[in-house]
């Protein structure tokens, strides 16, 4: 009892470090919990912000430099993007899309065939701008007219096309319209001439169809684009050629369109559509492309050079497939 009572801290100090160890542990354990938890909270803000910064390019359109702009959904027609979309333009050669489905709509009717022989005339020889170079007297098929049209944007090849098909541009012009209201497009497209270049640069020639402007809505480039594509879906194989050989000139004829893959502008599943210049409606395109079961379709008017237009239709396509893309994840987790 004595020697207890002598020294009344000598159990209580010999049971102190294992409490002091008790406690590192204890601080330890805290601290790796508290890492943790750091760690996992850097992990969720990191992938909070590149949700933000993916959803931020999917939902907030991107800003477009063109006098006006849309994208709409091939199959549904939705419109994914507007910008001026019903404001009328000149749109250039993209109204020479118009020119094509009366082609493929006469051939497929039964009053032409594609082996036809074309007889080239004065005004067609002489119409100026972008074309194969022909002269009067001379003859193409009617495929070979409708390739360089499409392909290489020929201004002879559309008047040729005009003239052989209705007898002359003018009463081309008028079926151009007519179909334009049968097909459902807005009264602030009009055609004036088969090629889409302006009056003045053909007052020169009596043949031609030289009443007013051709003036056309991006939408209703977009809708037109796509009924064509609906209609007449083998178009796709001729728009997505970079190349058409003319044997008569001894030449190939280069597309104008530089987003068909291999191209300056090349992107990956555009196989078409139609190019538009001229000084008063500057730099247009329609454009098309599929992607993982998804087909858009872009129009840009008024851009300030060739390469803007093609710089401006790929952050449309990209933004519309990046939204296609969302959506379709989304009903993927939802509903499998």
């Amino acid at each position: 009892m004595e020697s207890v009572a002598k020294h009344p801290y000598k159990t209580s100090s010999t049971s102190e470090p294992p409490r002091q160890e008790t406690n590192r542990r204890q601080s330890n354990r805290a601290k790796r919990r508290n890492g943790r938890a750091r760690l996992s909270l850097l992990l969720l803000l990191f992938v909070v912000i590149l949700m933000a910064v993916y959803i931020t390019r999917v939902i907030i359109p991107p800003s477009i430099k063109a006098s006006s702009a849309i994208l709409i959904h091939a199959e549904t027609g939705r419109v994914l993007y507007a910008q001026h979309a019903d404001l009328p333009l000149p749109p250039a050669s993209m109204s020479k899309m118009m020119t094509e489905l009366l082609v493929l709509d006469a051939v497929r009717s039964g009053q032409h065939a594609w082996d036809e022989e074309v007889s080239i005339s004065r005004y067609a020889a002489g119409v100026p701008g972008s074309g194969i170079g022909m002269v009067e007297g001379e003859s193409y098929t009617l495929t070979q007219l409708f390739q360089a049209l499409i392909i290489h944007s020929a201004n002879d090849a559309a008047v040729a096309i005009a003239e052989h098909l209705k007898g002359s541009e003018t009463q081309f012009v008028k079926e151009m319209n007519a179909r334009a209201k049968e097909i459902g497009l807005s009264d602030r497209t009009v055609f004036a001439n088969a090629s889409g270049l302006p009056a003045a640069d053909l007052a020169s020639f009596a043949e031609a169809a030289t009443e007013g402007e051709t003036i056309m809505t991006a939408r209703d480039s977009a809708m037109l684009a796509r009924w064509i594509m609906n209609k007449h879906p083998d178009l796709l194989e001729v728009t997505s050629q970079r190349d058409f050989p003319l044997p008569q000139k001894d030449l190939t004829l280069h597309t104008t369109n530089l987003m068909l893959p291999g191209e300056a502008h090349g992107y990956v599943g555009n196989d078409g559509f139609k190019t538009g210049y001229t000084s008063s409606a500057g730099y247009c395109f329609t454009g098309t492309a599929a992607r993982g079961g998804n087909r858009l379709i872009s129009v840009v008017m008024g851009t300030e050079s060739t390469d803007q237009r093609f710089t401006e239709t790929r952050k449309l396509m990209n933004y519309g497939f990046e939204r296609q893309g969302m959506f379709s994840n989304l009903l993927s987790l939802l509903f499998n």
